[in-house]
């Protein structure tokens, strides 16, 4: 999109879109994009609160034009968040707006020099403060670990718009609308369920304590710095960032299994079916080697049962089932949920051990039979992988 967007009288959407990155962080899959949401307050003095990555600078200056009048300039750049996706063409700005102030907390200004060298011209910031640009007043509220240590937020009291930086933000390019009433919700929050699981969960706890920050707040629209503006309900994406972040989930099961053969598969279908003849509709099969981790992790976050189904190779998990339990353990996702474990070995068995150690770790409900077979399922096997849906199913049922 080529024209800024006004969410209130004199503020104003100047993001961009990005088609191009193919992998957020180098990791998680974008197939419709990301938005990178910069937000434009025009006052007696003007603000800028977040940028955009380097290469797009020039659809933001582009926008920017459109709305400054002659002879304004941006006099205070607000840091929200230092990730250079937000950042990236900061080094520029002292360039193009000499009078330019960045403004941010201080762990922000350690960032801007580390990043990109720059010590001044630097205001810092603390909890409650406010700058006035004029009818607009600002106050910051520092919310650290929301994913880096240095995260903000700010609240622009006139329109009670809280720009919330990475915070209720979500994958997807915004495709002509911007706002929660414009868009397809169902589509942007799974991308948003999607990019919590991947980038934010782990911080599940800040997250909380930056919430229960909120409650008092009177919050008329959630300006993220991805995603959708939320201003039809804007309580709606603060409260599934709270369900996420405070590990309530939904009565379903993912089954990620790792096969080279077809044996586990078998196996993995069979606990399936199992969970549905016991009553559970949602549920999600992921073959992992084929399956992107970011989708597993997205479903694992949402559902109460997570079954993992692996072969051995090497004497230890099928490498994809590896890489998965790598990602969980630090994540927090065993609480509140139940785990099932099945695998199949050659010669050497490896891979069910390893998967009891992942749980004894977490606060995984480990739900028997634990299923172990050696070479291909027998028809007993498969009667222990049934029995191991229904159990599991009783227990998300629970």
């Amino acid at each position: 999109m080529k024209e800024p967007v006004a969410l209130s009288e004199n503020i104003y959407w100047v993001g961009v879109n990005d088609y191009e990155t193919q992998l957020f962080e180098g990791l998680w899959p974008m197939p419709r994009g990301i938005s990178y949401n910069s937000y434009l307050i025009v006052d007696d003095k003007v603000a800028l609160i977040d940028a955009v990555k380097q290469f797009f600078l020039p659809d933001l200056m582009e926008k920017i034009g459109q709305i400054l009048p002659a002879g304004k300039s941006i006099d205070y750049l607000i840091i929200n968040h230092m990730e250079p996706d937000h950042t990236g063409s900061l080094k520029l700005f002292p360039q193009l707006f000499p009078q330019m102030t960045i403004v941010g907390n201080k762990k922000t200004a350690g960032f801007l020099e580390s990043y990109y060298g720059l010590t001044e011209p630097v205001t810092v910031v603390e909890e409650g403060d406010v700058l006035d640009l004029g009818r607009h007043k600002l106050t910051f509220y520092i919310t650290p670990m929301i994913h880096w240590p240095e995260t903000m937020m700010t609240h622009e009291t006139t329109s009670n718009i809280l720009f919330t930086g990475d915070a209720f933000g979500g994958f997807g390019a915004l495709e002509g609308g911007i706002f929660d009433d414009q868009i397809r919700a169902d589509y942007f929050e799974y991308e948003t369920l999607r990019y919590f699981a991947n980038v934010i969960g782990k911080f599940s706890p800040m997250v909380q304590k930056a919430i229960s920050r909120l409650k008092d707040m009177d919050i008329g629209t959630i300006a993220a710095a991805h995603g959708p503006v939320w201003r039809r309900n804007p309580g709606h994406i603060i409260g599934q960032y709270d369900r996420w972040s405070s590990h309530q989930t939904e009565p379903g099961a993912v089954v990620v299994y790792g096969s080279m053969y077809g044996n586990t598969q078998r196996m993995a279908e069979t606990v399936a079916r199992g969970l549905a003849a016991a009553g559970v509709q949602d549920i999600r099969l992921h073959p992992a080697s084929t399956s992107h981790l970011s989708y597993i992790l997205a479903d694992a976050w949402r559902f109460k049962g997570l079954v993992l189904a692996s072969c051995t190779y090497d004497s230890r998990l099928f490498p994809p089932l590896r890489l998965l339990v790598d990602f969980l353990s630090p994540k927090g996702v065993s609480q509140n949920r139940v785990l099932g474990i099945l695998g199949s070995y050659g010669w050497a068995g490896g891979a069910v051990k390893e998967m009891q150690d992942f749980a004894s770790q977490g606060d995984w409900n480990v739900v028997e039979p634990v299923v172990q077979v050696k070479g291909g399922p027998t028809r007993d096997t498969l009667e222990q992988c049934f029995e191991l849906g229904k159990n599991l199913a009783a227990a998300i049922k629970a």
